[in-house]
């Protein structure tokens, strides 16, 4: 028989871990994780270079620093998996008259996400910069492993609710503080590889860049994963030491 109090945290508990789940799977399928204002590209003497910069971004090789001045020339956003750039829909960029804006997006794929990155981007001769490396591969595999322990909470929730037991719930709590600990280490390592690549790339002169809302929706979900563990392990180490007492009351 579990007490009522115990019910209420574990629901409680899966709601909040259900949110972080969603917002998290969110963050991660969506681009908007850093974007940059450009200024307006219609009306400017180098519309054929930024042209050029688009179709290279679009078909050309893989190569950070052509997609990454790209990115602050174009208005750009960039996630985990996409990177985009806003272009007229109608490509008549050398037109004053207001035009509809679209994103055009490429994807990262798994073999570009482990690419190394070099101390001065696009020159491959300046040596391997192994920080920036890792940063990156980090926060490609950290939310997968973040969702990957929460699938397996889940399937371990599910076994404890078919053999009516409340014994996997600490260790169902332990795998759910471990996904916000990803999650909030992926948020890090995503700014902190952002910032070191402003470093070795300067924004041109006008563009900003900001963080969007993809991350804030990973930065939400960190804590309420976290809010999860420590319902679900109250739970478990409450239930347990009543079952321990009320064992002990009837021996005696």
């Amino acid at each position: 028989m579990v007490d009522n109090r115990y019910a209420t945290a574990l629901v409680i508990a899966c709601v909040l871990s259900i949110l972080a789940t969603v917002y998290l799977s969110v963050a991660v399928g969506t681009q908007h994780w850093y974007q940059y204002s450009s200024p307006t590209v219609r009306g400017e003497a180098n519309v054929s270079e930024l042209h050029t910069m688009y179709e290279e971004f679009m078909d050309g090789e893989f190569d950070e620093k052509t997609y990454s001045d790209t990115l602050f020339r174009l208005n750009g956003t960039v996630g985990l998996w996409w990177r985009c750039v806003l272009v007229p829909a109608n490509q008549h960029w050398n037109k004053e008259t207001d035009s509809k804006m679209m994103l055009e997006c490429r994807s990262f794929t798994p073999s570009q996400q482990f690419t190394p990155k070099y101390k001065e981007p696009g020159n491959h001769n300046s040596g391997e910069d192994m920080l920036r490396t890792y940063l990156w591969r980090s926060q490609f595999l950290l939310p997968l492993v973040s969702l990957s322990l929460v699938v397996l909470a889940g399937l371990t929730g599910f076994c404890a609710c078919l053999c009516r037991s409340l014994t996997p719930t600490l260790g169902i709590g332990v795998l759910h503080l471990l996904a916000g600990l990803c999650t909030l280490a992926t948020v890090c390592c995503y700014l902190a590889g952002m910032d070191l690549l402003h470093r070795v790339s300067m924004l041109p002169d006008k563009v900003d860049g900001s963080l969007g809302w993809s991350l804030y929706l990973a930065l939400i979900s960190s804590p309420l994963h976290m809010m999860a563990a420590a319902l679900l392990v109250w739970a478990a180490r409450s239930h347990s030491q009543n079952y321990y007492r009320m064992s002990a009351y009837r021996v005696a």
